[in-house]
This record gives C-alpha cells, sequence and structure tokens, in this order.
C-alpha cells in the first residue's frame, strides 16, 4: 500500500505547470508524440459503442434501454480498436475514455491509438487521474459554454510524462492489482450495508402493516405484498389522505435565466436520494426569480417521492420551501388524522413494490394517478405516533453503522484517488513492488454504484448516432 512506497531518489523540474516535477529519468513528449489521431471510417457492420466515465468505451447495446440508436449513417462513424483512447463530450468532466472494446462511435469524438513505446495501461490510469482531468478542465476546453469540449490540437502540443516502457508496464499492473483489491473491498462493504438495509426493511414493514401489538385480530387487505392488517385499522388510497402533485422542470434544461440562481431551493431527485436522511433541509443549487415561477413552489414541512428513474419511490420530508422538478412528487394538504413521519415510513417500505409495478422502459415512471391509487394503511393516530418511536429506535443503530460503511467506502474511494494520481506522476516508486502474475484488464469501475451504469446516464449522448446520421 502506498504507507510502504518511497518517492523516487531524484526528480526534475518537467516544465510544465500542473504536472510539477517527475523522476529524473523520465522523458516528457508532447501529447501527438504519444498517440496518433485514428479517423478510420466506412464500418458500419462493426457494434457501437458509447464512451462511459466509469466504464470506459463498452457497447451501446448496454445502454440500448435508455436510448433510441437510428441505423443509419453507421459508415460515418469512427473505427475504435481495443487499447484506443476517446475524446468524448464529456472527456472535461471525467478524463479520457480507454476502450475495452471494438467498434465505432460518434463522429464527433476523438479517437487516438498509442504508438510504439506507450503502453496504453499505463496512460489508462493517467488520463484518468485527478491532476490530470483538472487541467483538462481548466486549460483545453473550448466552447461557447465552458467545458463543452476538449480542444485537441491544444492538447496534442501539451507535454506528457513518459516513463521507460517497463516501467509503464509495472505501473500498470501495480495499480490495476490495487484497484481489483479496492473494488472487492467496496463490494463486501456494500453487501454489508445491503443486509442492514434489508434488516432495516423488515422492521419498518412490520411496524407499519402489522402494527406493535402482536395479538391484534387480523383481517385480510386485498393487497398481496400488505397481506393482513390490523383489524381496527383503516385502509384507503393515497388521493384519500393528500393531494399529490407533480414537480415543474423550467425548459430549457440548463439555460441561466432560469438556472444556477441564488432565488429558490431546487429539489431533484438527486436531493431526495443522496442520502438515507429523513429530512431535506438545504439543496445545492438554486433556482433564479423567474425559473422558480416557471416550475412548482412547495412549503416547508412536505412529505416528497421520487417518482423517476432508477431511484424512483424514494421518500423525504422537505422542511425548507423550494421548487421541485418533474422527477419528485409532493403529498399537499395531508390529513389531521395522518402523522407525516408515518406516512415516510409507510412510502419507505412501499419503494420496492413501487419499482416492480412501473414499466420497466427506457425511463421507468410514476404518475400522479398510480401514487394517489396506492394503498394507504392508517392506524389510529396515536398508534401512528407510536410506531414512529418504535421504527426509528430499532433503527437507529442500523443507521449508525450503515453511515460509518459509507463513510469507509469514500475513505477508501479517496485513498484510490490519491494512489492514482501519485504513483501515475511519479510522486510514489512502484518498481520493486510485487505484483501477482495475473491482473485482469479490468474498467475502473466505481463499486459505490448500485446501478453499475447510473453515473453515466448522465455523461452519455444519447444523440451520437443521430448526429452522424
Amino acid at each position: 500500500m502506498s504507507h510502504t512506497l518511497q518517492p523516487y531518489p531524484a526528480y526534475k523540474d518537467s516544465g510544465v505547470p500542473w504536472l510539477g516535477q517527475v523522476p529524473g529519468h523520465w522523458e516528457l513528449k508532447r501529447t501527438k508524440q504519444l498517440f496518433q489521431e485514428r479517423v478510420d471510417k466506412g464500418f458500419p457492420d462493426e457494434p457501437l459503442l458509447t464512451a462511459t466515465q466509469s466504464r470506459g468505451v463498452i457497447p451501446k447495446s448496454l445502454y440500448e434501454t435508455r436510448t433510441v440508436t437510428a441505423q443509419k449513417g453507421l459508415e460515418t462513424l469512427k473505427l475504435v480498436k481495443v487499447g484506443d483512447f476517446v475524446i468524448s463530450l464529456r472527456s472535461f468532466q471525467g478524463g479520457i475514455e480507454y476502450a475495452y472494446y471494438q467498434g465505432i462511435i460518434s463522429p464527433a469524438y476523438t479517437v487516438l491509438t498509442p504508438r510504439a513505446g506507450t503502453d496504453a495501461g499505463y496512460y489508462k490510469y493517467f488520463l484518468k487521474s485527478s491532476l490530470f482531468i483538472k487541467a483538462l478542465a481548466n486549460l483545453f476546453v473550448t466552447g461557447i459554454r465552458e467545458g463543452q469540449n476538449i480542444n485537441y490540437p491544444k492538447l496534442s502540443c501539451e507535454y506528457l510524462p513518459i516513463p521507460p516502457l517497463e516501467e509503464q508496464t509495472q505501473i500498470a499492473r501495480f495499480l490495476a492489482y490495487q484497484e481489483q483489491c479496492i473494488n472487492r473491498y467496496i463490494r463486501n462493504k456494500r453487501r454489508v450495508i445491503a443486509l442492514l438495509n434489508e434488516q432495516k426493511q423488515a422492521i419498518i414493514q412490520r411496524a407499519v402493516t402489522r402494527g406493535l401489538d402482536p395479538t391484534a385480530p387480523l383481517k385480510p387487505s386485498g393487497v398481496e405484498w400488505l397481506g393482513d392488517i390490523p383489524q381496527h385499522w383503516r385502509f384507503a388510497q393515497v388521493r384519500g389522505v393528500a393531494k399529490v402533485v407533480r414537480g415543474g422542470s423550467p425548459r430549457p434544461a440548463g439555460s441561466p435565466l432560469y438556472f444556477n440562481g441564488k432565488h429558490t431551493p431546487w429539489i431533484t431527485v438527486g436531493e431526495l436520494t443522496k442520502d438515507n436522511s429523513l429530512y431535506l433541509i438545504s439543496t445545492e443549487t438554486f433556482l433564479t426569480e423567474i425559473g422558480a415561477q416557471q416550475s412548482r413552489v412547495i412549503q416547508e414541512n412536505t412529505l416528497l417521492l421520487s417518482n423517476s428513474g432508477a431511484t424512483l419511490g424514494i421518500p423525504k420530508i422537505c422542511m425548507i420551501k423550494g421548487c421541485i422538478n418533474d422527477g419528485v412528487a409532493a403529498f399537499q394538504g395531508l390529513r389531521d388524522d395522518m402523522d407525516i413521519k408515518y406516512f415516510y415510513f409507510y412510502w419507505l417500505s412501499q419503494t420496492k413494490h413501487l419499482l416492480s409495478w412501473v414499466s420497466h422502459g427506457a425511463q421507468p415512471n410514476l404518475n400522479t394517478q398510480i401514487i394517489g391509487g396506492w394503498p394507504v394503511t392508517i392506524p389510529p393516530k396515536r398508534e401512528q405516533e407510536k410506531i414512529v418511536e418504535f421504527v426509528t429506535s430499532e433503527t437507529a443503530l442500523i443507521e449508525q453503522a450503515i453511515s460509518r460503511l459509507h463513510r469507509e467506502i469514500d475513505l477508501i474511494r479517496e485513498y484510490r484517488t490519491r494512489l492514482i494520481a501519485d504513483v501515475v506522476t511519479g510522486k510514489l516508486d512502484v518498481r520493486g513492488v510485487a505484483v501477482p502474475d495475473s491482473v485482469p484488464d479490468e474498467p475502473l469501475v466505481d463499486e459505490l454504484l448500485p446501478d453499475p451504469l447510473a453515473d453515466d446516464a448522465a455523461t452519455t449522448e444519447p444523440e451520437e448516432i443521430e448526429e452522424a446520421a
């Protein structure tokens, strides 16, 4: 691990401000001396590829449930071979993507193939390192809106480090092995988190469907996944206890006329699902005053529910006045005989049932009709309050354990980021480190993500084939 590694014995100034010093025996060459641009077209029978930030360049078929692909103009797409690199429209955010498959990709992208003496494995890590990504964003972007495209003619003239070939290979093997160990560590932590969440869910599910008295007489609810409920409980559709409304997003998305303002908190699905807390007390972004007029305003102490995407069905009690986007539903005018915290826990028990209910299309959605027609159990108000107290108490230690595990995952991810940056830039010497003979060439996968493609939904351009048509 990095605490056993030492710096190189001698360093020199690279002459590149963002890179700083490099080992004394390393060379520096312009990017175009290390990579040759590939502009091969006319391969319509090759599989379609897409450039992702977490998985590199992979078959577009993995996205076929998310995007509509036009099967025309394929002869104008560029050929990509295994070991090539692709500069996509989002590379400024996450680095230059490595190709794990052969196929064809958007002609809007720049395809680079390593020249002799350039180990693709080493540059797979260097071109995704935090130091290089920061340099891309600060020095090599162009376009009307900052950061929209990488200026490759400018980047091609920039100097990059080039260790001796044998050393490049050792660095790549060392980092691949570390990546494998770290991913295994994160996977194990996530398995424990999943088990704890199942335990928490079971406590909530039983409390909101059977109550706290195991001797209470039961009656059929008429809903398969709810089963029998206490005989003295009432049963209704959600629209009978609150008005269900859906948020609204100003259009066009990203317009500075509406977004990135300072007027009104902007409540998105991401804000609801970023953690497991009961309350939402702040947002990262705000709308302008005009943007707020084009959205839906909700008041403090309103229960919200995510209604679209892979994370639909997640509730949160909003403690601030703000605007909700069209991926969020709100429950307004909650009846006096419904405790908002009980209602929150009830929805938390229904998430997996909501996911199985909606159609599994390109983007699963819940509309207000589905939410309003959803069944809800209604114990007496005092019993709801006791259920809230019980669930809060019984799940407190579980929540603490889950938070601790998430923190451990965050720390190992920070370690991974720092380790890669230190090794590929020569801050740490790994030449004498023993590495197993067989280390798989795996993508730099972020094992924290519940959906392996979740972080790429917003980084892949679904229109790329249409642009070529």
